[in-house]
Protein backbone atom coordinates (compact mmCIF):
# COMPACT_ATOMS: atom_id res chain seq x y z
CA UNK A 1 0.00 0.00 0.00
CA UNK A 2 2.54 2.63 0.68
CA UNK A 3 4.40 1.97 -2.85
CA UNK A 4 1.12 2.43 -4.29
CA UNK A 5 0.92 5.77 -2.68
CA UNK A 6 4.23 7.07 -3.38
CA UNK A 7 3.41 6.30 -6.90
CA UNK A 8 0.61 7.78 -6.82
CA UNK A 9 2.41 11.58 -5.33
CA UNK A 10 4.97 11.19 -7.93
CA UNK A 11 2.14 11.18 -10.39
CA UNK A 12 -0.06 13.51 -9.13
CA UNK A 13 3.37 16.00 -8.96
CA UNK A 14 4.00 15.12 -12.85
CA UNK A 15 1.12 15.84 -13.73
CA UNK A 16 -0.06 18.55 -12.07
CA UNK A 17 3.66 20.14 -13.40
CA UNK A 18 3.12 19.75 -17.12
CA UNK A 19 0.31 21.98 -17.24
CA UNK A 20 1.68 24.96 -15.60
CA UNK A 21 3.74 27.69 -17.14
CA UNK A 22 6.71 28.67 -14.97
CA UNK A 23 8.63 26.92 -12.79
CA UNK A 24 7.62 29.22 -9.84
CA UNK A 25 3.83 28.22 -10.54
CA UNK A 26 5.45 24.20 -10.85
CA UNK A 27 7.06 24.78 -7.17
CA UNK A 28 4.42 25.83 -5.74
CA UNK A 29 2.19 22.85 -6.96
CA UNK A 30 4.88 20.42 -5.86
CA UNK A 31 5.39 22.36 -2.89
CA UNK A 32 1.11 21.62 -1.98
CA UNK A 33 1.53 18.12 -3.61
CA UNK A 34 4.68 16.94 -1.18
CA UNK A 35 3.09 18.38 1.61
CA UNK A 36 -0.20 16.72 1.22
CA UNK A 37 1.39 13.59 0.27
CA UNK A 38 3.80 13.62 3.12
CA UNK A 39 1.45 13.94 5.72
CA UNK A 40 -1.21 11.48 4.02
CA UNK A 41 1.93 9.07 4.65
CA UNK A 42 2.51 9.89 8.35
CA UNK A 43 6.00 12.25 7.26
CA UNK A 44 6.49 15.47 8.09
CA UNK A 45 4.57 18.06 5.83
CA UNK A 46 7.19 20.98 5.75
CA UNK A 47 9.84 18.07 4.52
CA UNK A 48 7.46 16.96 2.03
CA UNK A 49 6.73 20.38 0.95
CA UNK A 50 10.26 21.40 0.34
CA UNK A 51 11.11 18.54 -1.71
CA UNK A 52 7.89 18.53 -3.75
CA UNK A 53 8.57 22.09 -4.40
CA UNK A 54 11.98 21.48 -5.45
CA UNK A 55 11.11 18.38 -7.69
CA UNK A 56 8.20 20.83 -9.16
CA UNK A 57 10.94 23.53 -9.93
CA UNK A 58 13.39 21.75 -11.39
CA UNK A 59 11.37 19.42 -13.25
CA UNK A 60 11.85 20.69 -16.59
CA UNK A 61 15.33 20.89 -16.34
CA UNK A 62 15.74 17.68 -15.07
CA UNK A 63 13.01 15.58 -17.51
CA UNK A 64 10.97 16.44 -20.82
CA UNK A 65 8.03 16.04 -18.87
CA UNK A 66 7.33 19.43 -17.83
CA UNK A 67 7.89 20.88 -21.39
Amino acid sequence: MLKFRLILAATAIASLSACLDSDLERGLAGAAVGAVAADALGGDAVTGAIAGGAAGALCDEVTSICR
